[in-house]
């Protein structure tokens, strides 16, 4: 029976390595990612109902199978979701190297702690004796990297490179992860292949230091080379455009996109705006509540960001902050909940 991978793990650079190394041992797979906290529950919950549709789809053809990496539950969290993959059928299996789950690690046989090593190198262990995973041995040195940094091994002769690598998902940070968490991803996931690339080199921790920005730019890069800014700028303003239906908000009859977190409103906001003129202004709010606004002539946002933010600046270009913001891992819930806010303010 062919199984299909349902795989929660972290935003670190142990928490991406699990998923590097199970794409490419799994056909039929699928990712999430959280860090500590209630948005574990939330991705879980996001997990069960997906394995509910494709239980429809697929009936009894295909196994499911969930797995979590680099995230310790507590004993409530894992009563839940151990009642819930029985109810959907679903096999569960918890990949983790952190002391704070050693008490659900005892009362579930699917929970797997070893405090000795980073959570990639458990999960590759685990892919090894179950998959037979890496047969040639390609992944077991970029393994060895990510485990001699989270873990902390200063003696490792890859423990500098992995310093590297661990810096390089940290500022990896040109795409918003709530807002497009596949985008991200697959940015990540890149950086990490292409450190694998670097890892067995001589001074391969300099020459990937050496390499991130050009590795980067590839990343972004369309149909033709520019500076990374407006390489990024394009890219996420290709994804706003995308999916612009889901970001839409109203202000006054003025209709704009909103972003979260996504920075670099000059660039992006005005890329945005170029690429649809039908869309009056471009709003991005921080998680404290911040936000900055941009238009191309089509309304004053200066007025915009004093009614709604206390805030002002230039007709294109103006910023405030939101009273009472409540920041959310879930974009619709933000969203929602600012509509009503400015819905609240121009009444």
């Amino acid at each position: 029976m062919k199984q299909r991978l349902y795989h929660l793990s972290h935003i670190d650079l142990d928490g991406y390595g699990c998923q590097y190394l199970t794409k490419d041992c799994f056909d039929k797979s699928e990712f999430y990612n959280a860090n500590y906290g209630p948005e574990v529950k939330a991705r879980l919950e996001e997990i069960v109902k997906k394995i509910e549709q494709d239980k429809f789809i697929y009936g009894n053809d295909e196994e499911f199978l969930i797995l979590i990496t680099d995230l310790n539950l507590t004993t409530k969290e894992g009563n839940w979701i151990e009642k819930e993959a029985i109810r959907i059928s679903a096999k569960l299996q918890l990949l983790d190297h952190h002391a704070t789950g050693a008490s659900a690690s005892e009362r579930f046989a699917w929970y797997k702690l070893d405090t000795t090593r980073c959570a990639t190198l458990i999960t590759y262990d685990w892919l090894m004796e179950h998959y037979n995973f890496d047969a040639d041995g390609r992944y077991k040195d970029i393994v060895k990297a990510i485990n001699a940094i989270d873990i902390w091994v200063s003696d490792d002769e890859y423990f500098e490179f992995g310093k590297v690598g661990l810096g390089l998902i940290s500022a990896a940070r040109e795409i918003n992860r709530i807002l497009f968490p596949t985008e991200d991803r697959l940015l990540k996931l890149r950086l990490i292949e292409k450190a694998r690339e670097y890892v067995t080199q001589k001074d391969g921790n300099i020459l990937l230091d050496d390499a991130v920005h050009s590795i980067k730019k590839e990343f972004f890069m369309s149909d033709k080379n520019d500076t990374k800014d407006n390489l990024v700028a394009s890219f996420v303003s290709k994804l706003l455009t995308k999916d612009k239906a889901r970001l839409t908000i109203e202000y006054r009859g003025y209709k704009g996109i909103l972003g979260y977190n996504v920075g670099s409103s000059s660039l992006i906001g005005n890329r945005f705006l170029l690429d649809n003129p039908d869309y009056d202004f471009y709003m991005d709010v921080n998680y404290r509540g911040n936000f900055s606004l941009r238009s191309n002539d089509k309304m004053d946002v200066s007025k915009m960001a004093a009614e709604i933010g206390n805030g002002g600046g230039h007709p294109n270009a103006s910023g405030g902050k939101i009273e009472s913001f409540k920041d959310s891992f879930v974009y619709n819930t933000l969203k929602h909940s600012i509509q009503e806010y400015i819905d609240k303010k121009t009444a």
